[in-house]
């Protein structure tokens, strides 16, 4: 049997299974090719539903039960309800079925409400009615039932309903523009491109009589990537064949705009689309935390064990005398006799296990679910980081990692649009080694306050003329600007002052800037109009330039060219790009004196860029022509064959100069790094500029400081001496003032220590991360990070944007495991965003895609500062706190009950009650420490932005350390000691009532459980610093909840319950004077160990954070305090003087 059969066969039956070929082949309109052209193959595709749903009606209760049982905690509480179900055990069932009945509930709810708001907008997206052509008329149906091979007409302001290969507009020159924002987020308009062989057709009677076959890779989720070809059979037996980019898909959720109508063929349909494709959400990050928090379960799960284990063990040495195992009113049947020893031993430690299972805090997973949820609020609902001029605040797009944001040890900012506005402004330019500046010289003639600026004489000879104008021909010819203008204005625009007020839109800033800039100096860029560029010339004459190739920029490249064809027949390559590209590709014009200004310019914190060009003769052409469309049309390898091409075009090129361009620091980055610097966090920048340009603004942010002593890590460097001997001589440079003083304390802020930053590129970053000949990188790796961990700031420079994610994984992988952040703007940020623990976008002028993929997006690089500094903080102090009063209060909880086996021959019996059971997490405790955990403010925010060294303490995970956890947890092991023993000697001594009845063994489990719930509640009072009117309400309204309803538990005989053990236990115990000074005594010996462990603290060996709080304690008084510079109300009321 033939492959090509095979292959046929398997995507004829087998939907679905794309991956057996890597390209499609689409039949537009489902016409088939022309006889003998080729092989026709019915391709079966999935229809047009998008289904960003999780369940259904029927998959939603075994689907979310399994979902949620794969949690440890629910797994674990689950299995305990099933022992209790089995054997026979101590506590009922109900008391570990209801929370986790609860949990379960509570988080099936919130779930399924938000899966039915997605099966509702799925609903509303799929019945969405779509324009489509068949048989030559214009059809309407539902957008689900679109297939692949569908022509559809999409009308202005209408959405795409799925991927759509453009064939033609209303547009004469075959164009349409299109908004993006539900996809990336970006509001500017694109303009996409016809096919050059069907843009011609504007009917559907045309559309529908186009025969064609389109070949395209399979669905992918890049956005900006697509590859493909379109084969149109005209009357001739070979087809045309043209090459399909992302500048001819349309995608679904794009929207059209100033555009009436287009016609395109359907790709990719449903949930192969790229934008369903992207639905899939990103890897998950786990917080320091968490870890810990799993961790601390782990050992609460051993100390269960050894617990149960310990009560078996001593069960059966205090049986095995005489008479224990059998008392008289406990006599065994005799089954129960013949019972084999292990498997009773077994029953019994599961009943033990039952028993003591509480310490494992089941409900603090969904209290902490909802601090992390409700929390993310506080960020969105901050005014100071709303940024009016751009009507946009900060974004959540993950809660779980809010604390995170309290931890942060290292910062990666990239720097264009992070701690630059990315808002270009054209400086200078510099042809043949003379210098121009808008509004200084100007057409020739230099204009007042020129002085001491080298330009160019204003009667320049005509070669200069000549290079100068080609120049200026250059910056507007080669660029991928679109002009905004209104749709009625058709004809080309004949004055200069109505040229100057054309809008320019680009994705990139800096060639708005350069045509601007130009535009000022004489030149002005009209419009692209049918394939032909229109500029006006300094003598008000338009010339025009048809445009012939586009060689596109890439960060690879670094550079950008395009091939035009003036009207005098000649052809010209334009190209721009970083001096590091450009200058290797040049073989003649004035290299060094444009060099230097390049340079002095980037001292100055200039963007550069050079411009270069050369003449083409026609053959050449024609050669370059047919290179570039063999490369266009290849559907593998695309990219890799254009790059070729584009390497083999770029070369032998003429210099004519090099533009400048100011990209202004943004509003308060200096103090903000400043700031983060202070707080103990390193700062690094890593950019794709070049390293002149980058240093200048990192001493413009204070990164770097004036007393800085900076070392490269530089090509430059290496070139002159061996990367080993480079690594070797920094080392020894930065470790000899290193030998008492740890840097990662310092931070690169001590005035009597050396501060060192390190400036590195991509070039040698790529050295140090290749494996060497003996197959091992790890010693120069290791040895750069020991140079970056003593220095204060890293600078690296000329990085591709996997480069930036490798320092990043880099540091994060190092062995101090430090938490890492890392904030961009742009597409190219997005790699190291992703990798850092945290990542944050800058909703900026590149683009969402770095806001789109972050955990946290804001609308500037100051923001960040009250981000860290403020909530990440409150943040971390929240949930630290949460986490170890949780296990803290289960201690509390399950302790007495362990002692209490001692005192009841290890029979399992309960010491509370089965309703205190339960409650005790729900309820009693619950709300005081989840509303601690959104409230609390140890110090104000004020004070925290004052003084960002207070980060510092909190660092490294410092509150939920092993020495805090056993503190916590003795601490709750002390307590449960005073509420047993107390109340233990308390009933020795007192174990008759007024009226003569003795105290029972549930009145002793109530007291203790009194004293218990007042413990905690108070305990956490004790610990919160900001009290509002809700904290009073939430405290103080727990512990009378408590009390009412152990009055209404024990005051009335409930019918549905099989036992009244509990009737008129609470109101006899209240009614008895010693219960009552024991339950004072005791709560008051319970938190003394604390309270006098704080005041000697704070006494003795206080924290920043204590001076500060005590400080500002002291000038509250001394603000409340009248003094006699301070007049009393009295006095400033009108009244008789006094003297």
């Amino acid at each position: 049997m033939d492959c090509s059969l095979v292959r046929t066969l398997v995507q004829r039956y087998c939907t679905g299974e794309e991956n057996w070929v890597d390209s499609r082949t689409i039949y537009v309109g489902h016409r088939e090719p022309p006889p003998g052209a080729e092989a026709y193959i019915p391709q079966r595709y999935p229809d047009n539903r998008i289904v960003s749903s999780k369940y259904t009606f029927w998959n939603f209760i075994p689907k979310n039960l399994f979902e949620q049982f794969r949690r440890i905690a629910n797994f674990y509480f689950l299995i305990i309800f099933l022992v209790q179900l089995i054997i026979d055990t101590p506590t009922s069932p109900v008391t570990s079925g209801l929370p986790l009945f609860f949990v379960i509930t509570v988080t099936a709810i919130k779930q399924g409400y938000e899966d039915w708001l997605r099966h509702k907008a799925d609903n509303a997206m799929n019945q969405c009615p779509v324009h489509f052509i068949q048989h030559g008329k214009l059809v309407r149906k539902q957008s689900r039932k679109l297939r692949v091979g569908d022509i559809v007409m999409v009308k202005e302001d209408e959405t795409f309903p799925c991927d759509l290969i453009f064939l033609s507009s209303s547009r004469g020159d075959g164009t349409c523009h299109v908004t993006t924002a539900s996809l990336d987020g970006e509001s500017s308009h694109k303009t996409h491109y016809a096919v050059q062989d069907t843009k011609g057709f504007h009917t559907e009677e045309d559309i529908d009589g186009l025969h064609a076959t389109i070949e395209c890779e399979q669905p992918q989720p890049d956005l900006y990537k697509f590859v493909g070809r379109i084969n149109v059979y005209n009357d001739q037996n070979d087809p045309v064949v043209r090459p399909l980019g992302s500048e001819n898909l349309l995608l679904r959720g794009a929207t059209l705009k100033n555009t009436e109508k287009i016609f395109g063929v359907a790709i990719y349909t449903g949930m192969e689309t790229k934008m369903a494709l992207n639905y899939q959400s990103k890897s998950q990050k786990r917080s320091a935390v968490e870890k810990s928090m799993n961790v601390f379960l782990i050992v609460y799960l051993c100390i269960l064990i050894s617990k149960a284990l310990i009560n078996t063990v001593l069960k059966y040495v205090w049986q095995s005398e005489p008479f224990r195992d059998e008392p008289w009113y406990n006599q065994k049947t005799e089954s129960e006799r013949q019972r084999n020893l292990f498997l009773r031993a077994f029953t019994d430690f599961l009943a033990f296990m039952v028993l003591f299972n509480y310490i494992i805090p089941v409900s603090m997973y969904v209290t902490v679910e909802m601090q992390k949820f409700l929390g993310s609020y506080f960020i969105t609902w901050d005014e100071e980081m709303f940024d009016e001029e751009m009507g946009e605040g900060p974004l959540v797009n993950t809660s779980d990692l809010n604390e995170e944001l309290g931890q942060v040890e290292y910062i990666f900012t990239d720097k264009t649009g992070t701690l630059t506005e990315n808002n270009m402004e054209f400086k200078e330019c510099c042809i043949e080694g003379h210098v121009y500046v808008p509004h200084v010289v100007c057409n020739g003639q230099v204009l007042p306050g020129s002085s001491g600026i080298d330009m160019i004489d204003s009667s320049p000879g005509v070669s200069g003329r000549e290079r100068e104008e080609l120049f200026f021909r250059a910056i507007c010819l080669c660029h991928t600007i679109q002009v905004k203008d209104d749709d009625d204005v058709d004809g080309p625009r004949k004055s200069p002052d109505s040229g100057k007020s054309c809008v320019y839109i680009s994705s990139s800033p800096d060639e708005v800037a350069l045509v601007e800039g130009v535009q000022r100096l004489g030149f002005t860029y009209l419009r692209l109009k049918d394939n032909y560029m229109e500029i006006l010339n300094r003598d008000n004459d338009i010339e025009r330039f048809e445009l012939l190739e586009i060689l596109s920029f890439d960060s690879v490249r670094r550079r950008m060219s395009v091939i035009v064809r003036s009207t005098t027949g000649e052809i010209y390559l334009f190209c721009k790009g970083a001096d590091s590209s450009i200058f290797p590709r040049v073989i003649e014009g004035k290299v060094d004196q444009i060099r230097s200004r390049v340079e002095r310019n980037a001292v100055e914190g200039l963007r550069t860029l050079c411009v270069a060009y050369k003449r083409l003769v026609q053959e050449e052409y024609e050669g370059i022509c047919k290179l570039l469309q063999a490369a266009k049309v290849a559907l593998q390898d695309r990219e890799k064959k254009l790059a070729e091409a584009y390497e083999q075009i770029e070369k032998d090129l003429i210099l004519l100069g090099a533009t400048a361009v100011e990209d202004r620091l943004q509003e308060k980055a200096a103090d903000t790094i400043e700031a983060l610097q202070k707080a103990g966090i390193k700062v690094w920048v890593l950019t794709g500029d070049k390293m002149e340009t980058a240093a200048a603004t990192c001493y413009a942010c204070k990164l770097f400081r004036r007393n800085t002593q900076l070392l490269e890590l530089t090509t430059k460097k290496i070139e002159e001496q061996s990367l080993h001997d480079v690594l070797f001589e920094l080392s020894k440079t930065v470790l000899r003032y290193s030998g008492s003083l740890t840097r990662d304390n310092l931070s690169g802020l001590s005035t009597d220590m050396q501060d060192y930053g390190l400036i590195i590129d991509g070039a040698a970053l790529s050295l140090i991360m290749k494996p060497r000949e003996d197959g091992s990188s790890s010693n120069y790796r290791e040895l750069f990070l020991e140079i970056c961990r003593n220095c204060s700031a890293v600078l690296c420079c000329r990085m591709a944007p996997l480069q930036k994610a490798q320092i990043v994984k880099l540091i994060k992988l190092s062995k101090e495991h430090p938490i890492t952040l890392a904030i961009g703007d742009g597409a190219n940020d997005v790699s190291m965003i992703l990798e850092a623990h945290v990542g944050i976008g800058v909703i900026g002028k590149e683009g969402r895609q770095a806001a789109r993929n972050s955990d946290y997006a804001i609308p500037k690089f100051k923001h960040l500062k009250k981000m860290l500094l403020v909530h990440g903080h409150f943040y971390y102090i929240r949930i630290s706190e949460l986490v170890q009063y949780f296990f803290y209060k289960n201690v509390c909880f399950i302790f007495p009950q362990f002692l209490y086996q001692f005192f009841c021959g290890f029979s399992q019996q309960t010491l509370y009650d089965t309703a205190y059971l339960t409650l005790y997490n729900i309820s009693f405790t619950s709300l005081p420490i989840l509303l601690y955990s959104l409230m609390e403010q140890h110090v104000s925010i004020d004070t925290l932005k004052r003084d960002p060294s207070l980060y510092r303490d909190i660092a490294k995970n410092a509150l939920l350390r092993w020495r805090v956890f056993i503190y916590w947890t003795f601490l709750g092991v002390f307590d449960a000691l005073v509420f047993f023993f107390g109340a233990y000697f308390m009933f020795e001594n007192t174990t008759v009532t007024s009226n003569g009845q003795i105290f029972g063994n549930w009145t002793f489990g109530t007291l203790v459980f009194t004293v218990m719930v007042f413990t905690v509640t108070l305990k956490l009072a004790l610990d919160t610093h900001y009290w509002t009117w809700i904290n009073h309400f939430v405290i103080w309204g727990s512990l009378l909840f408590y009390i009412v309803f152990s009055l209404l538990w024990g005051g009335i005989i409930w019918p549905f319950l099989n036992y009244q053990r509990m009737y008129y236990v609470f109101i006899k115990m209240l009614s008895n004077g010693p219960a009552w000074l024991t339950i004072i005594l005791l709560i008051t010996v319970s938190l003394l160990p604390d309270v006098l462990k704080k005041v000697l603290c704070r006494q003795l060996w206080p924290s920043a954070t204590e001076r500060v709080q005590k400080s500002s304690k002291l000038k509250t008084a001394v603000d409340a305090a009248p003094s006699m510079d301070r007049p009393l109300l009295k006095d400033v009321l009108p009244g008789p003087r006094r003297d």
